[in-house]
């Protein structure tokens, strides 16, 4: 396996310490943490509780992470799996990985005041899955099964889109004309995962059309290009973020696959076993797109108290500046409350 310059000119430092022993060092991922959608989807319910006020409900999780969650209900916030869980002409947010025009409806009938947190990334793939669907292409949706960005998604054109999850899922789709087939993504994936089905679908239909621009979010590849540049150098990597966020989950794929010796998955610093520090020299951290920084901070110190007391080393391969601004049911009533609220970070 190749190393990156920026790993090059890390070993080559001195990494030992005047006993001759191996120094013990963290490397920290940069970037990391809340992408512009998910700090755009967490901002909204805040500043929807500032200015209406509890209860504010929230159809499935905001974002997939569980400090967030559990935060925002201690705050007045009310999960639901479904709209016909909120009373009727209640206020509901729609969490940042969208939600099918059924939902719409289904909230419409219910009189619900509605919020879209849906992120703008995941609603520029809804906008390619229509004009496909106009065009009478039949779309080749990779993504995992049951994950609610996919169900939204697919939900657009539910004649029209079939999922591709595993790889022996290619062998089941059915299409009506190998010419007019395109291929779309999650969000949220592997880049190299996703390239892999790619190959494979195009495999059976050589003429497999690719969406006008990436779908797999900016955030989601910058943190994947981020791991891999010290993975390698890393006998463990942390990452933080929840069971149920697919961009966390994979980073930890990325990372064993790049090198690193040992990754792990977790919500809190109190999650760290003992066992996975035995013999460990560096240990890499990273946390995934819906996690706030403060938890990142926290495993930080974890591994400072059990001798990683060193100077961090942030790893940087890209510097993120995009932000988005919040839906527009929300930006006339905050002219009249512009107090912000203390956010979950």
């Amino acid at each position: 396996m190749s190393t990156s310059p920026q790993a090059a000119d890390r070993l080559d430092q001195d990494t030992t310490t005047p006993e001759g022993e191996p120094a013990k060092r963290v490397l920290l991922a940069k970037p990391r943490g809340y992408c512009a959608g998910v700090d755009r989807a967490v901002i909204t319910v805040e500043k929807a509780l500032e200015t209406y006020g509890p209860p504010v409900y929230v159809r499935k999780e905001i974002v997939h992470n569980k400090h967030v969650v559990e935060t925002l209900q201690e705050r007045g916030v009310i999960f639901v799996e479904e709209t016909d869980e909120v009373p009727e002409g209640a206020l509901v947010v729609f969490s940042a990985h969208g939600v099918a025009p059924v939902v719409h409806e289904e909230a419409k009938a219910r009189n619900l005041r509605t919020i879209d947190a849906t992120c703008p990334l995941v609603t520029k793939v809804h906008k390619e899955v229509n004009r496909f669907a106009r065009d009478d292409y039949d779309i080749l949706l990779i993504g995992h099964e049951g994950h609610e960005e996919v169900e939204g998604t697919a939900g657009e054109a539910p004649d029209r889109v079939q999922l591709v999850d595993k790889p022996e899922d290619v062998d089941k789709v059915n299409v009506r004309d190998p010419n007019k087939v395109v291929w779309l993504s999650q969000t949220t994936l592997s880049v190299d995962e996703t390239m892999e089905r790619v190959d494979q679908i195009k495999d059976r239909f050589p003429d497999l059309q690719a969406p006008p621009s990436d779908d797999i979010c900016y955030a989601t590849s910058n943190r994947q290009v981020a791991v891999k540049a010290m993975a390698a150098e890393c006998d463990l990597v942390l990452v933080v973020g929840s069971e149920n966020s697919s961009n966390s989950k994979r980073l930890v794929e990325v990372a064993l696959q790049a090198g690193a010796s040992d990754s792990h998955l977790i919500d809190y610093a109190d999650q760290i076993e003992d066992s996975w520090l035995e013999g460990v020299t560096t240990v890499g951290v990273t946390s995934g797109a819906s996690v706030p920084d403060v938890l990142v901070m926290q495993v930080l110190d974890h591994l400072s108290q059990h001798g990683w007391d060193g100077e961090v080393e942030e790893v940087t391969t890209a510097n993120e500046k995009i932000q988005f601004s919040l839906p527009k049911e929300l930006r006339k009533d905050l002219k009249e409350n512009p107090n912000a609220p203390k956010g979950v970070r």
